[in-house]
């Protein structure tokens, strides 16, 4: 069995040390740096720490003028409670293109028994739709690593940083390199395309066993940067194989499926399936029990991309 971990602790870790290179990243929280991880910035950078209590929206405001300062900003919150402040991540970070990394937690529904209220299921869609803002979806602590060490130093505009509360699987090598605007591809095949992000990088990885089973050689892509999207590598897949299947842990209105059949419809059209939670609202449960429920485990994957052989 692969290692697992949460992407959220190896944010809080990569943080921390981040923070001793540069003397300039500051880190805010909502109220919940136990929970984000930023509380481990907090013990050892005190007076770059700033706890702004529930106030979202002065968390935002107030990391747009750290970064007006000449700081670079790492903000937290749980993801659906900082959805409150998208009046000003759009008027204050993207009209300004102001580098604030906003590395909100907890999203999905493999929250679990904190329920359908903490569980971001439309926050790809909210903030996908800002213009100049990024969007990063590690698919393990690996690449979450490589992602705050890259944006430690890009410092080239807002970046939202989707991370989750359950451990999960470990899909990359040590020595993987992320590469920010670049799928990868962990596992090659030449019969349907699996699409995901997050923690259904590894639902997918898994349902490819399944289909190796049946004699069906899936490519798992793991398109961990949502905006901007690496369209060529979408592109090809619809050339090579033409049948694609997407996989996220949100609704499949306005996030990684729909932004590949964005994609797909003006430059490649092919078969597509999308996996994720339908136009609904989650509930309280083991995330395991919520990912049964809502369609998200490998035989689901599988399923689909049986439906399109």
């Amino acid at each position: 069995m692969p290692e697992t971990a949460a992407t959220r602790d190896a944010y809080g870790k990569t943080l921390e040390r981040m923070g001793e290179r540069y003397p300039e990243i500051v880190a805010l929280d909502a109220d919940l740096s136990e929970s984000t991880r930023t509380i481990w910035f907090a013990k050892k950078f005190p007076e770059r720490f700033f706890q702004m209590g529930i106030a979202e929206q002065d968390m935002i405001a107030t990391a747009a003028g750290l970064a007006s300062a000449g700081k670079v900003p790492f903000a937290s919150s749980f993801a659906i409670f900082a959805s409150r402040a998208w009046e000003q991540v759009r008027n204050l970070l993207c009209r300004a293109e102001i580098n604030v990394n906003l590395c909100l937690t907890h999203t999905g529904i493999s929250v679990g028994e904190d329920g359908a209220s903490a569980q971001a299921l439309e926050d790809i869609a909210a903030f996908r739709v800002l213009p100049n803002m990024r969007i990063i979806v590690p698919a393990d602590d690996i690449e979450t690593v490589g992602v705050i060490e890259f944006l430690a130093a890009d410092r080239n505009g807002p970046t939202y940083v989707r991370l989750g509360r359950s451990k999960t699987p470990r899909i990359h090598a040590q020595d993987y390199k992320f590469v920010f605007g670049k799928a990868s591809v962990p596992r090659e095949g030449k019969d349907i395309a699996i699409i995901a992000c997050g923690v259904m990088v590894g639902k997918a990885m898994e349902a490819t066993e399944i289909l190796a089973a049946e004699g069906i050689e899936a490519r798992v892509i793991n398109m961990s940067t949502i905006k901007p999207i690496d369209a060529d590598t979408i592109i090809a897949a619809s050339k090579e194989i033409g049948k694609i299947v997407t996989a996220e842990e949100h609704s499949i209105i306005g996030g990684l499926g729909g932004a590949v059949a964005e994609v797909l419809a003006e430059n490649a059209p092919c078969s597509m399936k999308r996996v994720g939670t339908r136009d609904t609202f989650g509930e309280s449960g083991t995330p395991d029990e919520l990912l049964e429920k809502y369609g998200l485990q490998p035989h689901h994957i599988a399923a689909a991309a049986k439906s399109l052989l």
